[in-house]
C-alpha cells in the first residue's frame, strides 16, 4: 500500500467540494457575545452543539490511543456508512462489495446512491472464501468492501481480517459493532499500516447507548478530513454528545454491564443445547446468537405470541433466528418459552 493515494478513488466533485466551517467552533474565544448564527437568545439548548465535537474526540483518541483528527463521528454507524459511500463511489457507476450474510445497510444504502451491490457469499462456517475473493475483487472494479466482524447476523469474528484488507484495491470499512463482546482485537491497530482502512464502531451496542445514535470512524487524516467535509455541519446534537462523554467516563459501570452480557451469553448457549426445538447453536463473539431450529415458523410465532421479539433470518438463512442477549430476567423467559414449544 506504500503508493496508495487516496485521491485517485474519491468522486471529483467531493475533492472540489468545500466543507462548511463554523467560524466559531474553529476559534477560542473568552466571553464571546454569539450573534453570528441567528439563535435564540434564551433556552437551555438554544445555541448549536460543536460541529467539531472536540470534546469528544478528544477522550476518544485518548482511549483508541490515535489521534484525534483520525476520527469521525456520525449520527449512528448508518451515517458514516452513506457518507463512505458518497465519498467514494459514483453513482450508476462505481460498485461496493459485501459479504452474504452480513449487516443490510450496507446494500441500503449503496442503492439510495444508485451504485451496484456484489455479494461475497459465506461459507457453511460463515467465513469468507478466499479463493472466491481473489476471483471477484480481480474480475471486477470494486471501489468500496464493507467487512462486518463480528459479523451480523452471524456472531463470528472473520478469520485472518488483515489478508482482505492488504488484498483488496479499493476501500476497507471494517465494521466493529460488536468488537467489545469479542477476544478479536480491534483493527484500529492497523491504521498505520493501511491507508485504504476505516474501522467503524459505535455507542448502541456494548456502550448501551443505543438512543444517543452514535457512531465513529478511524482512519487516515486524510480520509477522516474527506467525511468531516461531506458530514451535515452539526450532525451530532449536544444532549449525545454530552451523554457520550459521561459514558466514556464510567468505565466501570461500562466493563461491569459488558461482563454480565457475556455470562449470560454463556448460559444461554448452555441453557439452548439443552433445547428440544433447537437443532443448532453457532458460536459468537457478539451479543447475540445466531440458532437453527427444526420449525422456524413455529418457534417465531410461539415466541411472538409471548410478546418476545426475535430477528427471522429464515429464508435467507435456513431454518435460524437470530436472538440478542436480554437481562437475565429476559432470558428466564426465553428459555422458559423455547422449552414450551415442542416438536
Amino acid at each position: 500500500m506504500k503508493q496508495f493515494n487516496i485521491n485517485t478513488f474519491v468522486r471529483n466533485n467531493i475533492l472540489e467540494l468545500q466543507p462548511y466551517i463554523s467560524f466559531r467552533d474553529h476559534n477560542e474565544f473568552t466571553a464571546p457575545v454569539l450573534l453570528d448564527t441567528n439563535e435564540n437568545p434564551f433556552g437551555a439548548f438554544n445555541r448549536y452543539p460543536d460541529s467539531t465535537q472536540k470534546k469528544l474526540k478528544n477522550k476518544l483518541a485518548a482511549l483508541k490511543e490515535i489521534a484525534p483528527d483520525q476520527i469521525a463521528i456520525g449520527n449512528g454507524s448508518d451515517e458514516l456508512i452513506d457518507l463512505i459511500i458518497k465519498i467514494f463511489c459514483e453513482p450508476k457507476k462505481d460498485s461496493i462489495l459485501m459479504m452474504n450474510p452480513s449487516f443490510a445497510m450496507y446494500g441500503f444504502y449503496a442503492a439510495i446512491n444508485e451504485n451496484s451491490v456484489v455479494r461475497l457469499d459465506l461459507d457453511e462456517n460463515f467465513e469468507i472464501v478466499k479463493d472466491d475473493f481473489i476471483k471477484i475483487t480481480d474480475e471486477l472494479q470494486l471501489k468500496v468492501f464493507f467487512l462486518c466482524s463480528p459479523n451480523n447476523p452471524t456472531g463470528n469474528s472473520v478469520e485472518d481480517i488483515e489478508f482482505y484488507i492488504r488484498n483488496f484495491k479499493g476501500i476497507v470499512v471494517v465494521d466493529e459493532a460488536y468488537i467489545e463482546f469479542s477476544d478479536q482485537k480491534s483493527c484500529i491497530g492497523l491504521l498505520e499500516k493501511y491507508p485504504n482502512l476505516i474501522v467503524l464502531q459505535t455507542f448502541s451496542k456494548a456502550w448501551g447507548m443505543a438512543g444517543a445514535r452514535v457512531g465513529t470512524a478511524y482512519a487516515s487524516k486524510e480520509i477522516i478530513t474527506l467525511i468531516n467535509t461531506v458530514k451535515a455541519p452539526y450532525n451530532i446534537n449536544s444532549l449525545s454528545q454530552e451523554l457520550i462523554i459521561k459514558a466514556l467516563d464510567e468505565q466501570g459501570e461500562f466493563d461491569k454491564n459488558v461482563k454480565e452480557i457475556l455470562n449470560e451469553r454463556n448460559r444461554l448457549k448452555e441453557e439452548f443445547e439443552k433445547i428440544e426445538c433447537i437443532v443448532k447453536v453457532y458460536s459468537t463473539d457478539a451479543n447475540f446468537f445466531l440458532v437453527e431450529f427444526n420449525d422456524v415458523e413455529k418457534v417465531y410465532d410461539s415466541l411472538l405470541k409471548q410478546e418476545i421479539l426475535t430477528s427471522k433470518r429464515a429464508p435467507s438463512i435456513l431454518n435460524c433466528i437470530r436472538i440478542n442477549i436480554g437481562n437475565k430476567e429476559e432470558n428466564n423467559t426465553l428459555i422458559a418459552t423455547l422449552k414450551s414449544i415442542t416438536s
